[in-house]
């Protein structure tokens, strides 16, 4: 199938970009083999020099503004091996975020804080990790706001439908 083809569809993006992952990582033993599509989120786990992997995954339902390039933007929930961080939150785009920015993460009106570096935004306050993933488990609607190198301001929106499955589906993932 040709690559335009597969990123035409939403559910085969989920794949798409887990295979961007673990082609981009230099970790990466093999491609990540995904578990089961919920909805919105995709399960997935990859067996990498380190060990395994598990993580979801979903892409935004919604990118503002529409009228702009914003590359491959997901946000994930991991488990990685031999670290205390039993799921750790993670949204990347396909730009480089402004300088010292913080991305706003908003599950239901309740907001988080995420530093940034490149093209990648992590929690600021890693105590609030397990808030957050308790916040998707009961949420409804996620967005994230960004600013990129350049100063635009950007928004993505997230359906939550998916969630809670997909993290049942990687409880036991080792």
């Amino acid at each position: 199938m040709k690559l335009a083809k597969l990123l035409a569809r939403p559910m085969a993006n989920l794949a798409a970009f887990a295979l961007i992952l673990a082609v981009v990582s230099p970790a990466a033993a093999q491609a990540p083999t995904r578990i089961k599509q919920n909805s919105a989120w995709g399960s997935y786990s990859h067996q990498g020099n380190s060990g395994k992997t598990c993580y979801i995954l979903s892409i935004p339902s919604q990118k503002l503004p529409a009228d702009r390039d914003h590359g491959d933007v997901y946000f994930m929930l991991a488990q990685h091996p031999g670290q205390n961080v039993t799921l750790e939150p993670q949204f990347t785009v396909g730009y480089a975020f402004q300088d010292n920015s913080k991305v706003v993460l908003d599950i239901d009106g309740r907001k988080f804080s995420m530093f940034t570096q490149g093209n990648n935004a992590w929690m600021e306050n890693p105590a609030e990790e397990p808030l957050v993933v308790e916040a998707m488990r009961k949420g409804k609607a996620m967005s994230l706001t960004a600013a990129s190198r350049r100063g635009t301001q950007t928004q993505y929106t997230y359906s939550l439908s998916g969630v809670s499955a997909s993290l049942s589906d990687i409880q036991n993932c080792r």
